[in-house]
């Protein structure tokens, strides 16, 4: 028995997100049926973070174990041949101990979020980003992101849904810079409560328009409360990008 690391790629726009569900296609149940395709075997993929339906990744990790003797890049190239034609990709493939969890080993996790603020509606970018035509001053929702990095109790930017033990998490950064009509939204942490980055990127957006000082973020952030914070931003515009995992002992 081989356990295997994967990075993997996906437009989370077909799937109803990273979990198996009844009620439509998952990407872990794409990787699962790809890998039954290519040696027979029923596996569990755990994923490192359960992303949501609309939800893309760049650097999403997951794991999994094979009683086939086989190698990484085998793995890598028979995944991507079965996965076809599901917009899913696995990067990397790699042979790793018994103890890695792609979940509970992770101790970093990194999120893009990305508006695109220009008055023409999406062609190239619909479904991948989220439109907004109203001027956005992206200076202004970088500095005022600042007042919610550190350890925080974020119940204001929690979803109702969310299933973790606790709201205090603690925000590592939070940047928000415009490159021409795009702004890019990044956030780090170990990990993030449900809807966190789509529920900061809404009141970052009421910042940009005006509508919000800094020290309302700040309000609404020690309101504890979800009614005090902006509303959820649409999932296509968020990506996960990486996951982090501490460096194999010597």
């Amino acid at each position: 028995m081989t356990r295997y690391k994967i990075t993997v790629e996906y437009d989370g726009g077909d799937f109803v997100g990273w979990q198996r569900q009844a009620n439509g296609p998952s990407v872990q149940a794409a990787l699962e049926q790809a890998i039954h395709r290519f040696c027979g075997e029923r596996v569990l993929v755990e994923g490192a973070g359960r992303t949501d339906a609309g939800v893309h990744a760049l650097g999403q990790a997951a794991h999994f174990d094979l009683v086939k003797d086989t190698t990484a890049d085998t793995v890598m190239k028979a995944l991507n041949f079965h996965l076809k034609p599901a917009p899913v990709a696995v990067l990397t493939a790699e042979a790793v101990g018994g103890d890695f969890h792609a979940r509970f080993s992770a101790i970093r996790r990194a999120y893009l979020y990305r508006i695109v603020n220009r008055r023409a509606p999406l062609a190239l970018e619909r479904g991948r980003a989220w439109f907004v035509p109203q001027p956005l001053d992206a200076e202004a929702m970088h500095a005022a992101a600042q007042l919610l990095v550190g350890h925080h109790d974020f119940t204001s930017f929690r979803a109702s849904e969310c299933q973790a033990k606790s709201p205090v998490k603690t925000l590592d950064m939070l940047s928000a810079v415009r490159d021409g009509d795009l702004i890019e939204v990044r956030a780090e942490a170990r990990s993030f409560l449900h809807h966190q980055v789509r529920n900061f990127v809404g009141s970052l957006k009421l910042v940009g328009e005006g509508k919000w000082s800094a020290e309302d973020l700040k309000t609404a952030l020690e309101a504890r409360d979800r009614a005090a914070a902006g509303p959820t931003a649409p999932a296509a515009g968020l990506y996960l990008t990486e996951v982090g995992y501490p460096p194999p002992a010597p």
